[in-house]
Order: C-alpha cells, then sequence, then structure tokens
C-alpha cells in the first residue's frame, strides 16, 4: 500500500480539511473497508489513514472511488494505483448513494480491520443525485436530491475520533424529540478502526440531516443588516427565543445534572489559565487582570446551575434563518478545540448565551474595520439587548438568577479572542478588547 499512500499524502496536503498546515503528511494505512457500489466497473474503499506529522497523531477518513477510465472529476482525482484512477468519494455520486443506503438501510459494511454500521431515526432512502459543497475548513458537506426530490444534507468527518461526537447524538436526540429548530436528521454512520498505538477505536463517520431550503446564513444576514443600519432586534428576539426553546428540549431529551464544586473549581481553573495565556501574549490585558478576575471569582460564589446538553459552540455562523422555519440551529460539534469526549459533558447554558453575544460584537467590530468603516456599535448593543429579551421570554428567571455566570463566560470568552487575534490577526484585537474594557464597565444584566 506504499504506492495509495504516497500519492494519498501527496494529495491530502492540498485539502481544507486537512489539519496540519505548513508540512508534510507522514501517513500510514491502518484499516479500510469497502462498500457495495451502485455501478459494477468501480470500487468503493473506505481508509483510515494516521498522520505522524503532528504532535499527537491524527486519523483521517479518506473515502475512494477507483475507477477502471479517467472520467471522473479531475479536481477530484487523487492519483493512478494498481490500473485504477482513484476519486475523492464525495465528489463521486455513486459513493454518495451507496453511503446514503449504508446510513439508511442500517446496512453494515466489513472490511480489513475496520467496518461500518449504518443507523436510521425513518426508513431506507435512495439520492438521485448529489453536489459537494465548497467552502468547509474540517469536514466534507454534499447536498443529496433525495428520491422524493427533497435535498439532504450530507456529512463525512475526516478526523475520526474514538467516541461520541455530538453533532449525532444530540441531533438524533433532538429529531426524535420532535425540534423544531433543527433539521431532522436522517441517518448516521459509526464505525470501527484501529488507533494509532494499536488499541481500537469506534465512533462517528458520517450523517445525513435535512437540508434547509432557502435559508440565509446568520452571520451574513447580521452583517448585511448592520452595515444598512437595518433593524435585527425582531429576529434577535426571535433567535434569543430559539436559543432558550433549544435548550429546554436538550434538557428533556438529554442528561442533566447539577453542578457541584468541583465542576466549579474545573471551570474557574479554566477561565484563569486562558487569562494567564492572554495576558503573557498580549501584555495591556494585565491591566484589566484584577477586574476580570473579580469577576470570575463572583460567578464562582454564585448559585450553581443545572448542567446539561448545550451547543458548545453558538454563534451567528451557527444558525440559519427560513421564512417557512424561523431559526434554525445547526453543526452540533461542539468547541473544535476540546477533545471529542468533553463536547458531550452537560455544560451550562449560559455559555451559548455568552458565544451569541460575542458574536454579535463582531459583526459591529468587523465592519469597523473595513477600508471604509461602518459605526454598527449601536446596531450591536441593540441586537444583544433583543437577544437576551428573547431568552428570558422563554427562560424566565434564568437571566437574572445566572447574570454572574453570563458576565463571566463573556469576558472569558473576549480574554480567549484576544489571544486567537494576536496570534492570527493582530489588527483585530481591539474588537475582544475594547469588549472587554466594556463588560468591565457596564456588566451584562
Amino acid at each position: 500500500m506504499t504506492e495509495l499512500t504516497e500519492l494519498v499524502g501527496t494529495w491530502m496536503r492540498r485539502q481544507r480539511w486537512y489539519s496540519t498546515k505548513n508540512v508534510e503528511p507522514r501517513l500510514r494505512l491502518l484499516a479500510s473497508f469497502e462498500a457495495e457500489p451502485a455501478d459494477a466497473d468501480v470500487r468503493i474503499v473506505t481508509h483510515f489513514f494516521c498522520d505522524d506529522a503532528p504532535r499527537t497523531p491524527r486519523v483521517y477518513q479518506v473515502p475512494v472511488v477507483a475507477r477502471p477510465a479517467r472520467d471522473g472529476d479531475e479536481a477530484a482525482l487523487i492519483g493512478e494505483a494498481g490500473g485504477r484512477y482513484l476519486y475523492d468519494g464525495p465528489t463521486e455520486e455513486t459513493y454518495v448513494a451507496s453511503l446514503v443506503r449504508l446510513m439508511t438501510g442500517a446496512q453494515r459494511a466489513e472490511g480489513r480491520e475496520a467496518h461500518a454500521q449504518g443507523h436510521t431515526l425513518s426508513r431506507p432512502i435512495d439520492v438521485r443525485s448529489s453536489r459537494r459543497l465548497t467552502g468547509e475548513q474540517s469536514n466534507t458537506s454534499i447536498v443529496g436530491e433525495l428520491e422524493d426530490g427533497r435535498p439532504a444534507l450530507i456529512k463525512v468527518f475526516r478526523v475520526v475520533q474514538d467516541g461520541e461526537n455530538p453533532d449525532v447524538s444530540t441531533l438524533a436526540a433532538l429529531t426524535a424529540g420532535g425540534s423544531r429548530r433543527t433539521p431532522s436528521l436522517l441517518g448516521w454512520l459509526t464505525g470501527r478502526w484501529p488507533t494509532p498505538d494499536g488499541g481500537s477505536a469506534a465512533g462517528e463517520l458520517a450523517l445525513m440531516q435535512d437540508f434547509v431550503p432557502g435559508a440565509e446564513d446568520g452571520w451574513e444576514l447580521a452583517v448585511s443588516a448592520a452595515e444598512q443600519g437595518e433593524d435585527f432586534t425582531e429576529r434577535a428576539v426571535e433567535l434569543g427565543a430559539g436559543t432558550a426553546e433549544l435548550h429546554r428540549l436538550m434538557a428533556r431529551v438529554l442528561p442533566t445534572t447539577l453542578a457541584t464544586a468541583e465542576d466549579v473549581a474545573l471551570a474557574l481553573d479554566g477561565m484563569f489559565r486562558r487569562l494567564t495565556v492572554t495576558t503573557t501574549e498580549v501584555p495591556e490585558v494585565e491591566e484589566l487582570r484584577a477586574g476580570i478576575a473579580a469577576v470570575y471569582e463572583e460567578a464562582a460564589a454564585a448559585p450553581l446551575p443545572v448542567l446539561q446538553r448545550i451547543h458548545g459552540d453558538l454563534h451567528l455562523g451557527q444558525v440559519l434563518y427560513a421564512p417557512d422555519r424561523g431559526w434554525q440551529f445547526i453543526d452540533f460539534e461542539g468547541e473544535p478545540l476540546r477533545p471529542l469526549a468533553e463536547r458531550s459533558l452537560p455544560d451550562a447554558t449560559m455559555r451559548d448565551v455568552a458565544g451569541m453575544l460575542r458574536s454579535f460584537d463582531y459583526v459591529a467590530g468587523s465592519l469597523a474595520r473595513r477600508d471604509t468603516p461602518i459605526d454598527a456599535s449601536g446596531w450591536a448593543a441593540d441586537a444583544r439587548k433583543a437577544y437576551l429579551d428573547g431568552y428570558a421570554s422563554v427562560a424566565g428567571s434564568e437571566m437574572d438568577d445566572f447574570h454572574q455566570l453570563l458576565d463571566a463566560f463573556e469576558l472569558d470568552k473576549a480574554v480567549y479572542e484576544i489571544a486567537y487575534e494576536a496570534r492570527h490577526r493582530p489588527a483585530w484585537i481591539p474588537i475582544p478588547f475594547s469588549a472587554v474594557q466594556r463588560l468591565l464597565a457596564t456588566r451584562v444584566r
């Protein structure tokens, strides 16, 4: 398999979802399984490659369609090996059709030291056609046209990890619970493969959900409104109410637990570690450290919340607005930098609320940094307040009961953003830095 490994390594480095940038992949093939193709003259094989280039080895899922002739999409060509032309699976309709049958037919695919198992909440579904979406960083998304003409979104996870992926488990629970705020989960694929050190791993490989036609991206919608000075408060109220509705359903269909002193200590430790990192990288934050620490300590001494499943990485880019459905919440994978095992753990709902508040702030901050700056600070303040009002309209007294926690989470998020911008976009440091100053002066209530 040396020829295959070399071909995939050369091709993988050019892919946006390859997570170790500016280095050559060092791949070794761990395992493979083969799925039944719709066309008799092609083979569909999903490989698991370990990349030893990063400090912590990563395992990638690489579905490949092997054709006898060079008649696939040239942009998806991996190379030629063993007399066959190898193409990236998600670009090939035969792979997508096979994957959908595997998922929604609850079928099983066996292979060399690996296997896959389909799961569904409904019935077997066939897909007529498909097209891969562009622009994603970590996974590959595909829009498929189903047999009844409906569109569906199929997501193939590229970096696979041992354990439960909340993008699947959360959406499965919400779909079974009758959620109106999320696309319905139609099917998913789990698998088992070797770990880099010779053990065994199991987790999710792909999912299929309803595609929301005519939906607008929340970030683009907000930026456009702020840019044109359009009132966004009504939609922000709806978004806040939708967030609270989502949280309530999550608490009903997924486990909850009362926070303990140990939970508080762990959260506080994480906040102070991020604060130390940020003050080291951006010394100007040091003069604000005492005020930030006081907010953290105040939150730690406040009433303890009930912990539950949350979105985990909520911002305007994680919501869609559809005229017939209202706000829809998507992408439940959680914070990408957190280990997978931690992303499904119960957490405080105020963390999601803080993430959305920071997102409104970034709308104004991004417009202020244009060649012709636009002052949208008033727009952002109105949107933030409307969002909180909407949340409180459903959640009742939670906003008052846990306002110290919200203050701390939003400050923590802004502190992290300062360090992030220092590393990647130094000119954007003023967006989170000014937010920290504002938050310290006018605590969010």
